[in-house]
């Protein structure tokens, strides 16, 4: 197993560790979020032949990818449901939400980094990506788009830690705003927490994905007290399911105010 790195942080909502520097594209009114006949048709094999088999293998082989309570999927069935999970891996992050949902077709709120790549950027669209907008018009077409998603019975992804901590092996305090959508759709939500663990055989960690939920929307309390409560359970199940962890490739530690 690699030594251990060390990592310094000084805000735990808005400090971004991904290596990747990208010069985001501005997400305006024109940005076509689901997009017509062509889209579907790249969706179909970009999506559903290419990157699905192609995940399924990279994640296996690199981490002995495993998922824990999968089975919990079949329980929202029948209806559209969002899913949550912490975000602790760059390539493994973009892959995990699929295998998770499977045979359910996911999309996943984004960054605007995520479809401003040269050449990836084209087919994340296809992949699902539904990037985070920039203005009021261009919120009412992402609004638009999710609500599309969930009404067809598909699957809405969110990482609410919103930045990449790499490796990291606990939950960090993240907000509950993204926990309007369920109470918005009022739709079921699950979660899932990918842990770090030692390997049987071979470097690098495994990674070990649990899943929890469903979880509802409590109808009889307001929308602000009915998404708080979402919050609560889901960081609560993500933090107990994180003391799953075995194996710590990066420590982070909070800088002193004083340093």
């Amino acid at each position: 197993m690699q030594e251990e790195k060390i990592i310094y942080y000084t805000d735990e909502l808005n400090d971004e560790f991904s290596k990747a520097q990208i010069t985001p594209r501005v997400i305006d009114k024109n940005y076509d979020y689901l997009g017509g006949f062509v889209r579907k048709i790249g969706r179909i094999f970009w999506y559903h032949i290419f990157a699905k088999p192609v995940a399924y293998i990279f994640l296996k082989l690199k981490f002995h990818h495993r998922i824990v309570n999968k089975s919990l999927i079949k329980q929202v069935k029948k209806t559209g449901f969002f899913l949550y999970g912490n975000h602790t891996n760059d390539i493994a992050d973009a892959l995990i939400p699929t295998m998770v949902a499977h045979p359910r077709s996911v999309y996943v709120i984004v960054h605007p980094n995520n479809v401003s790549m040269p050449v990836l950027g084209k087919l994340t669209p296809c992949l699902g990506a539904l990037p985070l907008p920039d203005d009021r018009e261009a919120t009412n077409n992402f609004t638009q788009a999710v609500k599309t998603v969930i009404e067809k019975k598909k699957c809405v992804a969110i990482y609410p830690e919103a930045h990449i901590w790499p490796y990291c092996t606990w939950i960090r305090n993240y907000k509950d705003t993204s926990f309007r959508y369920p109470v918005k759709y009022n739709v079921p939500l699950l979660c899932f927490t990918n842990t770090y663990q030692k390997k049987r055989f071979g470097k690098g960690p495994k990674i070990v994905t649990y899943v929890d939920g469903p979880f509802y929307p409590d109808e009889s309390l307001s929308v602000k007290n009915a998404k708080e409560k979402l919050h609560s359970e889901v960081i609560s199940a993500m933090k107990k399911r994180s003391e799953n962890n075995t194996v710590e490739l990066v420590k982070y530690i909070k800088k002193d105010e004083n340093d």
